[in-house]
């Protein structure tokens, strides 16, 4: 499948998309539309980027495709045309149909059996969700706390302690040299007034005697 068997089917010429006029466009029907790349023309691969559907065909090109306004998909063509450069080398056909849903979903299939994959503008829907899932989830796992590790116990020992001892206070020497002097001074004293007092004794005991 690609532009030129579409157009063998009912579709209407490619027409670049930098060069399409609101007067050309069917107003207020159902389409299915396609956007096809010019480069890829003549080429085996198809040149089908997008399968889409539209209930009004004007309004949608030119107000969704072109101005941005609409769902995920329609703002996400839009990003497509304009940030990534495709304005210039796209071109887009349609072709009316009272069921556009039934038809797009018909020819994606088609698409699918014969290339294996969606056109590169579809399968961009689940891609991109799948893409910003993951990014979510890292982002999620990057800014989430690490959280905090538990202080570990440390088994404290219990160490007994025994009564106190008790200190005993030993006399210094100088102050037992101090009171052994001491003693010995009043010992000196004591026997020197026992000594006086016999010798008195006995001068009283003479002069009686006399």
């Amino acid at each position: 499948m690609n532009s030129k068997t579409l157009v063998e089917t009912g579709f209407s010429e490619c027409t670049p998309l930098k060069n399409l006029s609101f007067s050309v466009l069917p107003q207020d029907k159902c389409s299915v539309i396609v956007i096809v790349d010019l480069e890829l023309s003549g080429k085996p691969a198809s040149d089908i980027l997008y399968i889409g559907r539209a209930k009004k065909t004007a309004k949608k090109i030119m107000g969704g495709y072109l101005a941005g306004y609409g769902g995920k998909a329609t703002k996400r063509i839009n990003q497509m045309l304009f940030d990534a450069g495709y304005m210039e080398k796209v071109a887009i056909s349609w072709t009316l149909t009272d069921k556009p849903r039934l038809m797009q979903k018909e020819m994606l299939a088609k698409f699918k059996e014969e290339h294996g994959n969606l056109p590169a503008w579809n399968s961009k829907k689940k891609q991109s969700a799948k893409t910003k899932a993951t990014v979510a989830a890292k982002l999620k796992k990057t800014s989430s706390p690490k959280p905090k590790k538990a202080p570990q116990k440390v088994a404290s020992s219990t160490i007994k302690l025994g009564p106190k001892p008790k200190v005993t206070r030993k006399k210094s020497a100088a102050k037992e040299e101090m009171l052994l002097k001491s003693e010995s001074a009043s010992n000196v004293e004591t026997e020197a007034k026992a000594s006086e007092k016999a010798k008195s004794e006995s001068a009283s005991t003479n002069q009686t005697i006399t």
